[in-house]
């Protein structure tokens, strides 16, 4: 039985303004990934964003040229995901879906040139439901098409926690629970931000036993831990330099593991 996510489309429906300014504050994430999404992209062409919530990617690829389908388990994130794509004249070019990663019976295309997964992953606690979500899409994908996925990394997450919930220490059995299995203890109460927190080394192999060819594994906030005040407080040249550098560490396998979230791109032989 796959499991029950509600309580995640809750999350995310309460405030869908708040997972829309996320990456106002995560900054080199957004950075970084755009970098990833500009190399490994097709220059035109069909993309299937799973997970796309407000839209803050969806927008930009549309403005692009780009034809998509945009899911999402929340029907709030897509409403909201409807209204910034009508304020933009862009709604022609995206198709919005409100379904579960693990389930697009409703997205009878086959032939995407690209897909998006970045979100759904890290909120799938079992890992059949991810090998599911990953197959879903898999299916959906011409070949030679890309994929980009997204994790949040298990050790990486730590400086978020020791800056912003200290406290969070004191909870022995919850802090072991993710050092050893990448979530809550079983039998924890649901609520609040519950997900699956990924070791670098798992994803790569998570992807090939679905059939996909790894092209990269890359930390997209390297060096920076939680500092992110730092990244986005540059401009001009020196942002430019900097994020050149971050971009090259990226994929520096003695780091990947600290960076918060962590991306996966390959495609389908």
């Amino acid at each position: 039985m796959i499991d029950d996510v509600s309580d995640i489309v809750e999350l995310y429906s309460s405030n869908p303004q708040e997972e829309h300014n996320r990456l106002e504050r995560r900054q080199l994430e957004y950075d970084l990934t755009w970098r990833y999404l500009n190399q490994y992209l097709p220059s035109q062409g069909t993309i299937l964003e799973v997970g796309a919530a407000t839209g803050r990617y969806t927008l930009e690829l549309a403005k692009r040229g780009y034809t998509l389908t945009a899911v999402d388990l929340s029907a709030a994130l897509l409403e909201t995901c409807r209204k910034n794509l009508m304020d933009e004249g862009l709604e022609r070019q995206v198709r919005l879906v409100v379904a579960d990663a693990r389930n697009l019976i409703e997205v009878t295309e086959k032939r995407f040139d690209a897909i998006l997964l970045m979100g759904p992953l890290y909120h799938l606690i079992e890992k059949a439901d991810r090998k599911l979500a990953l197959k879903e899409a898999f299916d959906r994908l011409r070949a030679g098409g890309v994929i980009f996925s997204s994790f949040i990394s298990r050790f990486g997450v730590l400086a978020d926690l020791i800056k912003d919930k200290p406290g969070w220490i004191e909870d022995q059995p919850k802090v072991w629970s993710l050092i050893e299995k990448g979530k809550r203890p079983d039998g924890y109460p649901r609520g609040g931000f519950r997900g699956y927190f990924a070791q670098a080394s798992e994803i790569a192999p998570l992807h090939k036993a679905v059939g996909f060819e790894t092209l990269v594994v890359a930390g997209v906030e390297p060096v920076i831990a939680a500092d992110d005040d730092s990244y986005n407080k540059l401009q001009g040249k020196q942002r430019h330099l900097w994020l050149d550098l971050l971009y090259e560490l990226s994929v520096e396998k003695s780091i990947i593991g600290v960076s918060r979230h962590l991306l996966y791109i390959g495609k389908k032989k």
